[in-house]
């Protein structure tokens, strides 16, 4: 039953005998024991870690629901935007304010220089960090953000898949081109039934990524997945999920209205400092939604007005995309 048997001795023992009728007894403090209904003493089991996940698309409210769940749970709130992690960044990326920060505390916003390309597996290791701080201290992560790889490496880990070779991958390829997605699906279903089945026969991308890794290494990408997930952080992690859903033309406009007062609080003098670092323009930071349209105007290319239209119809095509990614990779995220 995953217990360990613990012998009651010394002033364990005496405990039992003074409160027999008492499942839980005080042989804690000594041996980290407790009495079960039938007067057997057992080891306690660790504290159950507690999580709070909350993602949601651009404008959709999920730093203000994020702050009222930290406040009512003892939470710290993690960033989980790729974004706002970006020290440049606080007026174009909606950073959480001095006033949000007094709520509760904050971690992982603007600690990455712009400088910096910030990966998947940087920020998993960075968030479990600052989880596993969050728990030490007796409080509740409060995971806060929307960019969904983030979620996904959070809850199924990273996959750690030795490298390909580069004969093995493009044999594969070729044989992809020369005869199709069908016929490679036919060659998995030969090799390993449970994978072939967990692919469409016409995703011919997923189907030659099946059978390089099943060559290369002798073990399916389902078997590697699932070695993945017994390690993710999230791993034996009692977890809240809130999916904050809000229509999708309101979103439009709750995030029209930020980018209009973004402008009005300094946006384009936050923008002004970033080109003044001179950076490599395929940057992460410097393709942020902002960053290219006003660089455009500070140029002198478009006016105010044009690139605000730009960089409007840039933020409702990423909410798109985010909506989209919502409903296929986290159907079973409860609204909150």
């Amino acid at each position: 039953d995953g217990f360990a048997w613990c012998e009651p001795t010394g002033l364990a023992l005496n405990l039992m005998l003074q409160a027999r009728d008492q499942r839980l007894i005080d042989c804690a403090a000594v041996r980290g024991c407790y009495e079960d209904e039938n007067g057997l003493h057992r080891k306690m089991a660790a504290p159950v870690k507690r999580a709070m996940l909350i993602a949601g698309a651009t404008a959709s409210g999920k730093s203000q629901r994020a702050l009222e769940i930290a406040r009512e749970n003892k939470g710290v709130i993690i960033n989980a935007d790729a974004m706002q992690v970006y020290r440049e960044l606080a007026i174009l990326t909606a950073r959480p304010s001095a006033a949000d920060e007094a709520v509760a505390p904050h971690r992982l916003y603007g600690h990455v220089p712009a400088a910096e390309s910030y990966s998947v597996a940087r920020w998993l290791a960075d968030a479990t960090a600052a989880m596993e701080a969050v728990w030490s201290a007796g409080r509740v992560p409060v995971v806060v953000g929307g960019t969904g790889l983030y979620f996904r490496a959070l809850e199924e880990g990273l996959v750690a898949i030795p490298a390909i070779a580069p004969a093995i991958r493009e044999r594969w390829r070729d044989e992809f081109l020369s005869k199709g997605s069908m016929h490679l699906h036919g060659v998995l279903e030969k090799l390993n039934q449970a994978e072939a089945r967990r692919l469409n026969p016409g995703d011919g991308q997923r189907i030659v990524r099946a059978l390089e890794v099943l060559e290369a290494t002798g073990r399916s990408l389902e078997e590697w997945q699932e070695e993945a997930q017994l390690v993710a952080p999230m791993a034996g992690v009692a977890a809240q999920r809130i999916l904050i859903e809000v229509p999708r033309a309101e979103l439009y406009e709750r995030a029209e209205r930020r980018l209009d007062q973004m402008v009005a609080t300094g946006a384009l003098d936050e923008v002004k400092r970033l080109i003044a670092l001179k950076l490599n323009p395929a940057l992460p930071a410097m393709k942020a939604i902002g960053v290219p349209e006003f660089s455009a105007h500070l140029r002198g290319e478009t006016s105010l007005a044009e690139a605000l239209v730009s960089a409007k119809t840039a933020t409702r095509h990423y909410i798109k995309r985010q909506l989209t990614w919502w409903r296929h990779q986290l159907p079973f995220w409860r609204d909150g």
